[in-house]
């Protein structure tokens, strides 16, 4: 009796863990896991899913919840083991070695003209890689700056708007104008140091990686690369306008001191303006503003949340079908809306919805048509590099510890060697 107890339990628990499949009555089953986390963001993914099957009884889509914190091993460990879901939510910055693994499928002749065409082809480009397609791009979030309003109204600077934005150089007066007495002009949340670089370096005219024309890339740090590093390195050790603390601090963690007036500005994505609502104090006026400008405008890097099919997957014009509906643009909207992000379709962008003044979101969707794929979109190595090399040389900079040289060295150098390894 145990025993038949013990194997009953194990084939349930292999049922849940498998990929979709079809049902003995012909009722395909597809697998979806989310990464949804936010509550609002949650509901609309469950609605959209509870939407899908009570309009499509033939092919069954069920709701997973996954976790960003550990999604890239999760997924690795699932593909490896065939247990993959077969609907997958992640960032695009995440894909580049599960499609050259051949994890993904190619969904260059499973999607519907009406979503290829309703995403920019400059979307489009951070989720292809070689000759195919592995993702559909549909959320994407700008760094901005979350400001005091109150504190900026009274110091009589220039406050800064998409149309006319400060330049990195202005930036850092006027951060340097704001502090003093214990106050500091910003707090840059530094933790993950490596994406808001290279995204923000794109204003500056930064590249960083080049690719060779035998396709291998290069790390090059460069004049237009340095100028962001400059700019923060100069506020935290030079001008003492930025905090020292905040610099090992993820974006939650500067929001207590930011609420208690310590800090007149934050550089945060675009979707820390949920936490704000819910956590500022009562008459706590803030606003949102575009981050510097430079050679390059308001071009900014972005790794925009995707949704992918598994190579595994047996029924991928079935899946393909479902992102065409979670993907219609009013349903990219709730989803946008949910996640306080961006939705990447043009006819999304246009929804009055997304237009708002109140909660900054005039702003954000002033910087949508400035947004570029992160330079690190396609480069394989790229997650080693940045966790072994550009992380500890970039906190190390930051803090003071080492030289604008030694990390140019640090960068190139052993960034290189690591880089390499996947390039053979």
């Amino acid at each position: 009796m145990r025993t038949r107890l013990l194997a009953l339990v194990l084939l349930m628990l292999l049922a849940g863990c498998s990929s979709g499949g079809t049902r003995d009555d012909g009722r395909i089953t597809l697998r979806f896991q989310s990464l949804a986390w936010q509550e609002e963001s949650v509901a609309a993914n469950k609605q959209l899913v509870k939407e899908w099957n009570a309009t499509h009884p033939d092919v069954r889509v069920e709701y997973v919840q996954g976790s960003w914190d550990s999604v890239h091993d999760q997924l690795l460990t699932a593909f490896e083991g065939g247990e993959a879901p077969d609907i997958i939510h992640d960032a695009s910055d995440d894909l580049a070695d599960f499609a050259y693994g051949g994890y993904l499928a190619d969904l260059t002749g499973l999607l519907p003209a009406r979503l290829k065409s309703g995403i920019p082809q400059r979307s489009w480009e951070a989720t292809t890689f070689g000759d195919g397609v592995y993702g559909v791009p549909f959320l994407q979030e700008p760094r901005v700056l979350i400001a005091n309003a109150t504190w900026l109204r009274k110091s009589g600077v220039r406050i800064p708007t998409p149309d006319k934005p400060w330049s990195w150089a202005e930036f850092r007066r006027i951060t340097e104008r704001l502090g003093g007495r214990g106050k500091y002009g910003v707090a840059w949340p530094l933790k993950e140091p490596v994406s808001a670089t290279l995204n923000l370096s794109l204003s500056a005219g930064g590249q960083l990686f080049h690719r060779g024309p035998d396709g291998k890339v290069t790390v090059r740090f460069q004049a237009a690369d340095q100028v962001v590093p400059r700019t923060v390195h100069a506020q935290a050790n030079t001008d003492r306008s930025a905090s020292p603390t905040t610099l090992g601090s993820g974006g939650s963690d500067t929001l207590p001191g930011f609420f208690a007036g310590r800090y007149a500005m934050v550089p945060l994505g675009f979707s820390y303006r949920q936490q704000i609502v819910q956590q500022a104090p009562k008459g706590f006026d803030w606003q949102v503003l575009p981050a510097p400008a430079g050679v390059g405008g308001l071009a900014q890097g972005v790794s925009p949340q995707t949704l992918s099919v598994a190579e595994d997957c047996p029924h991928k014009k079935e899946a393909a079908q479902f992102l065409d509906f979670f993907l219609r643009p009013p349903n990219m909207v709730r989803l946008a809306l949910g996640d306080w992000m961006l939705p990447t379709g043009t006819e999304a962008l246009k929804d009055p919805a997304l237009h708002r003044t109140k909660d900054g979101w005039a702003t954000g969707t002033a910087l949508a048509g400035h947004l570029r794929p992160a330079p690190a979109q396609s480069v394989r190595g790229y997650p080693e590099w940045k966790d072994k090399v550009a992380t500890p040389a970039l906190q190390e900079y930051y803090s003071g510890a080492i030289g604008i040289d030694e990390l140019r060295r640090r960068l190139e150098e052993d960034g290189n060697l690591v880089l390499a390894r996947y390039q053979r």
